[in-house]
């Protein structure tokens, strides 16, 4: 008989062979024995982790003559005949060649016959994530009712290509990726039946470089086995499966420890000459130092090591490492295998890393630059206690007007360096003013507002018109910064002033003022103009000529004040502010 791969032959052909997926096998074996079984299946997860040998085990439970059991017998006919792939009535199906309509539509066809020589007709259809839509929508209907002696297995190593309504007519098992441990107890099972002497550290090397596939580690294992002959050794392993030895891991590693980027470059140029993969490179590094952090927090958890194995040296070596500088180095490691992956050049990013590696600040070394002058220390004792003496005198009352008048001081002079205050102009505009202009501007303002863009409407939330003549008008801000800002926007002060003439029939010239500026030029306008003078008619005169009341605002400017005036005259009428 023909040789067969060491995957083919120790397939597991029960529940109880099979490596791990404990959460699968239990709920498969309780259905099994209840008689709970459902119509459709979908076994899903990485490569070699057993979904397709889970699915066939699955099948010969189904029909075997002995059921409902929680295993298959593998002695009846059926087990037999589906272990030979000989039975008609279980139609394994690769979806990766038979992708079309077409064939999918000829198995839907055949689903209505009744199985030949077993209690359920089973189709395992694997790698049905590559169906076409179309494949999809004709297995759709037939997957939500088929008939009672069908059985539908799907196996997909990409469930979230599937559609939707494909997986919520099944029920998913997600097979999980074995651990090394588990992979390196199956390979001991095969070496044992198989009679061959093996060395448990190759398994391991073998094991780390199946990446948790069991179908690769037994792959690999085979190619070990036929390139060592008699017996199998470390360099074997690493050759076939292209890892690098643990001395070479201590060699870089003891070499950037010290700083020794040239003989950490010379050892990556000869590991690249021998045909390693630097992105591979880079996952065995974090790995290694991976086991490094391990066995310095947890020297007890020997047997956690993935690549590295527990010796005195590699206990030495640990010891010579601070945790911080090798959570910087994995960092590094990271950041480096993601950027890999956008480029051809990955040889480049490890030399990189390495050097990146070598430069990085290690602990001592940012305690000794943090360490702080006896003269500054002393700088800074004094500046802390000037600081608790200035906040117990403000707690106490002391030097609150003069830590006041400073501010005050300094916000003035911040408001005039930035903007500067046209205070004749705004003389002028209240020598000319008038109520009509005014209250045109008034009336029209919101309807402005509503047309101007957000950015410079917001800049006019808390501005108001306090004064205005037949070609210009005051418009007062709360805040300083807005008033600067719109002084400065030659494009607000445009737009502004076109839509004010479009509304109002007039071309006004805006004069900006801050709220405070405001408040002293009118108090001094006041004053020079004689208004607080006279009798109450004569001021009321004047007021009429130049329209505004204390608050900026025109003085009959409110249409409710002046209908209730009119009603019962002013004698009647008192104001009250809020």
């Amino acid at each position: 008989m023909a040789y067969q791969a060491f995957y083919r032959v120790y397939r597991p052909q029960s529940f109880s062979e099979m490596t791990g997926q404990v959460h699968v096998k239990q709920t498969l074996q309780n259905a099994l024995l209840y008689n709970k079984t459902t119509h459709a299946y979908l076994f899903s997860g990485p490569r070699g982790t057993g979904k397709t040998s889970a699915a066939k085990i699955f099948a010969k439970a189904l029909n075997c003559e002995k059921a409902p059991a929680t295993e298959p017998c593998n002695e009846c006919s059926s087990c037999l005949s589906i272990m030979e792939g000989s039975n008609t009535d279980v139609i394994e199906f690769d979806a990766a060649s038979n992708s079309r309509v077409e064939e999918m539509r000829e198995i839907i066809e055949k689903v209505r016959f009744s199985p030949a020589n077993s209690r359920f007709k089973i189709y395992i259809i694997d790698e049905v994530h590559m169906l076409s839509n179309s494949a999809f929508n004709a297995l759709l209907k037939t997957l939500e009712e088929p008939p009672e002696h069908v059985v539908f297995i799907l196996a997909t190593t990409e469930p979230h290509k599937l559609p939707l309504t494909i997986i919520s007519r099944c029920q998913r098992f997600d097979f999980k990726s074995h651990t090394q441990a588990d992979i390196v107890m199956r390979m001991i099972e095969v070496l044992d039946d198989a009679n061959i002497p093996y060395n448990e550290q190759v398994l391991k090397i073998i094991a780390q470089a199946a990446a948790g596939g069991m179908r690769d580690a037994l792959s690999l294992l085979d190619q070990v086995v036929s390139f060592s002959g008699d017996e199998m050794s470390i360099e074997d392993a690493l050759l076939v499966t292209g890892s690098i030895s643990q001395d070479m891991f201590y060699n870089i590693a003891e070499a950037l420890l010290a700083k020794d980027i040239g003989q950490a470059l010379t050892l990556l140029e000869q590991l690249v000459r021998d045909g390693k993969d630097p992105v591979r490179l880079v996952e065995d590094f974090i790995t290694f130092f991976r086991d490094l952090l391990l066995i310095q927090t947890a020297p007890d958890l020997h047997d956690m090591l993935e690549l590295a194995s527990h010796e005195s040296r590699f206990e030495e070596l640990a010891k010579q490492f601070e945790p911080a500088t090798l959570y910087s180095w994995i960092d590094i490691m990271t950041k480096t295998q993601q950027e890999m992956r956008f480029s051809n050049h990955t040889k480049i990013y490890m030399e990189t890393a390495l050097l990146k590696m070598v430069q990085a600040e290690t602990p001592a070394a940012a305690s000794v630059s943090s360490a702080v002058s006896p003269e500054l220390e002393a700088k800074v004792s004094v500046l802390e206690q000037l600081v608790r003496d200035l906040q117990q005198q403000l707690k106490n009352g002391n030097g609150a007007s003069a830590a006041s008048a400073p501010a005050e001081q300094k916000k003035r002079q911040r408001v005039q360096n930035g903007f500067k205050i046209p205070t004749g102009r705004i003389q002028e505009v209240l020598k000319n003013a008038t109520k009509p202009d005014i209250q045109a501007i008034k009336t029209n303002w919101a309807t402005v507002m509503g047309q101007l863009q957000k950015s410079h409407s917001a800049l006019l939330n808390e501005a108001e018109p306090v004064a205005a003549s037949s070609d210009a008008f005051v418009l007062k801000f709360k805040y300083d910064i807005h008033c600067q800002m719109a002084s400065e926007n030659q494009t607000f002060a445009a737009m502004f002033s076109e839509l004010l003439e479009q509304y109002t029939g007039k071309a006004y010239t805006p004069v900006y003022v801050p709220d405070a500026s405001w408040l002293k030029i009118r108090e001094d306008f006041i004053k020079t103009s004689g208004l607080k003078a006279g009798t109450e008619e004569n001021q009321a005169d004047t007021e009429e000529e130049n329209p505004f009341s204390q608050e900026g605002a025109a003085a009959e400017e409110d249409p409710f004040i002046a209908e209730a005036e009119q009603l019962f005259g002013k004698d009647f009428v008192e104001i009250h502010e809020d």
